[in-house]
């Protein structure tokens, strides 16, 4: 059975050239934001990558092809679309591709993606993790056991404020999946630079973050890494003013949500609570997290082709 994968021109070019290339996830585009909010931080989001030198690579599968590089014309369509598309993790992805539907890709499918395609770096807006009251709901997302076996360095804003923290990183650490924090000792919670939980580790260098990157596929260890970027301090939401929110919206969650749709109803009473601030710094976050990936891929093509 031939994998059914579309790769962009461009993107392929980039691939075969050495050139860095920056994987986007697309449920920003359909989950994520309301329209056309959704579509104009997906733009700027690759046009943030190119401004650093690097090329962007939106993903999704689209009438059951894996495309890796969106055209603007499937992005808003994508967009305008919403949540009505399917939203695909490790576990839905191939059932997607096999019904020739459409759907946006999370974090670890657009890892799983990216990879396939030959893309090292992918830049997004947070992570999923261990949820709150996990110990009794066993609700962990797939992004944590993706980390661990997929080669992808995935530039993020730390968790999801919403999730356990703590016990995120506690099942990264067991996963064997490296956190490295860019240029803060503490790990940062999305809308908010600092979570009060300290960093596993430190780096002000994306070039080390690079290094380490190559160094761990020659030693044939297997999976990612977790580079957590916190949101720059202009755009952040203090975590004492986010706190009372998330746990509001929490709360008010346990008893109108469950399974897939508590993270979206979560987070839409968040956007209301803190009266759109929370969208504000979603699309700052992300714009600086591209940046920050395109620079780490720009440093891990410069060393594939020096050392």
């Amino acid at each position: 059975m031939t994998l059914p994968l579309k790769i962009d021109e461009e993107v392929r070019d980039a691939l075969k050239g050495g050139r860095p290339v920056v994987a986007l996830e697309s449920t920003i585009v359909s989950h994520g934001m309301p329209y056309p909010q959704n579509i104009e931080t997906a733009r700027s989001a690759a046009n943030a990558v190119r401004n650093e030198g690097a090329v962007p690579a939106t993903i999704a599968v689209l009438s059951g092809q894996m495309t890796v590089g969106m055209s603007e014309a499937d992005m808003d369509v994508l967009a305008r679309a919403g949540r009505t598309v399917r939203k695909l993790s490790r576990a839905n992805l191939a059932s997607c591709i096999a019904a020739g539907e459409t759907g946006s890709t999370t974090v670890a499918a657009t890892m799983i993606a990216a990879h396939l395609a030959g893309i090292e770096v992918f830049a997004t807006g947070g992570i999923g993790g261990v949820h709150r009251g996990a110990e009794a709901s066993f609700d962990i997302s797939a992004d944590l056991q993706e980390l661990s076996i997929t080669p992808v360095a995935v530039v993020c804003a730390g968790a999801k404020a919403i999730l356990d923290i703590p016990k995120t990183l506690e099942v990264l650490e067991t996963l064997g999946v490296p956190v490295t924090t860019f240029g803060s000792p503490d790990f940062p919670a999305f809308w908010s630079r600092a979570s009060s939980v300290p960093s596993p580790s430190m780096s002000s260098s994306t070039r080390q973050i690079a290094r380490e990157f190559l160094l761990r596929r020659r030693l044939g260890l297997q999976g990612g890494q977790l580079v957590a970027n916190p949101v720059p301090a202009e755009d952040e939401i203090p975590a004492a003013v986010m706190n009372p929110l998330i746990e509001h919206a929490v709360a008010e969650a346990r008893e109108r949500a469950t399974g897939p749709s508590l993270t979206p109803f979560v987070l839409g009473r968040i956007f209301e609570l803190s009266e759109g601030r929370s969208a504000k710094a979603n699309a700052a976050l992300m714009l600086s997290n591209a940046r920050l990936a395109a620079r780490i891929a720009s440093d891990l093509s410069d060393l594939r082709r020096t050392e």
